[in-house]
């Protein structure tokens, strides 16, 4: 999810918009010569812009499309996967600038959310949220705690296609965040929170021990922790960090098709809200 759209459409709105009024108050083209017979830019202005202005309302300040280019948020979403994220939710922000006009609401624990990847602002990143702004959170040998309560986990049977061929062998777990209840994957044998820079080498309260088997953050304000639903094969905010509340984009609520790589349809069978 690496590329804005609205920097296309935008600008191709914008152009469109300001054809059509020269051409309404000035040129007026259309009123004299007649619908057709116009400039051709003209035409394509009356044509366009209404379109292209009703894409960017809805894609800016209500819902957008994205696809999901990785694996870090398996088994709750896979590769392949067209997902809708409600931006509404946690504020109107002005396409491109990202610059909040009205606040609406900001995110729960436990939801899957979209932003702007900190390092990298054009790319879009999505993760569960983990801690919200003042949360202190532990994890001690695959339990968290937040705020001294431990987060429910629970070891449960699960299947899926790929891992078959998964090495090592996939563990997977039910956790509950909030109101959200979801299934949570980890590797066996696997613990990458041991190469994870954030919690191993910056000052966020405590440092990692035990190899990353035992490590605190207290969440700034403003800020929040979010973590991939595949534990052992997410670079989430364990390696770079916390998520400004200015680079939310929006939370993700439904998986609408899923296309496999290669010359194969869309299909509709993961079609359902995202929990």
């Amino acid at each position: 999810m690496d590329f804005d759209f609205n920097l296309i459409l935008v600008p191709a709105t914008l152009f469109f918009i300001a054809v059509w009024l020269l051409d309404k108050f000035v040129f007026k083209q259309r009123q004299t010569k007649g619908k057709g017979n116009e400039n051709v830019i003209i035409t394509w202005a009356y044509d366009f812009w209404p379109v292209l202005t009703v894409v960017l309302v809805l894609r800016s300040f209500l819902y957008e499309p994205f696809n999901i280019p990785s694996d870090s948020m398996v088994p709750t979403l896979e590769t392949g996967d067209f997902i809708l994220v409600n931006k509404f939710e946690y504020g109107v922000k002005l396409p491109i600038l990202n610059t909040k006009i009205i606040d609406t609401g900001r995110p729960e624990r436990g939801e899957v959310a979209v932003f702007r990847y900190p390092p990298q602002p054009t790319i879009s990143y999505i993760k569960r949220i983990v801690g919200l702004p003042g949360d202190h959170i532990v994890y001690d040998h695959g339990q968290l705690t937040i705020n001294g309560q431990k987060v429910p986990k629970k070891a449960i049977e699960f299947s899926r296609e790929k891992d078959r061929f998964d090495t090592p062998t996939s563990i997977y777990h039910q956790e509950t965040l909030g109101e959200h209840t979801f299934t949570m994957r980890e590797l066996d044998g696997v613990n990458v929170a041991r190469q994870a820079p954030y919690i191993n080498f910056v000052e966020n309260g405590k440092y990692s021990r035990e190899n990353g088997l035992y490590w605190e953050v207290k969440v700034p304000e403003g800020h929040y922790f979010a973590m991939g639903d595949n534990r052992d094969q997410s670079a989430d905010s364990r390696f770079w960090g916390l998520v400004p509340e200015e680079n939310l984009t929006g939370r993700a609520f439904y998986i609408w098709m899923h296309k496999e790589p290669g010359l194969k349809l869309p299909s509709f069978n993961r079609n359902g809200t995202i929990q």
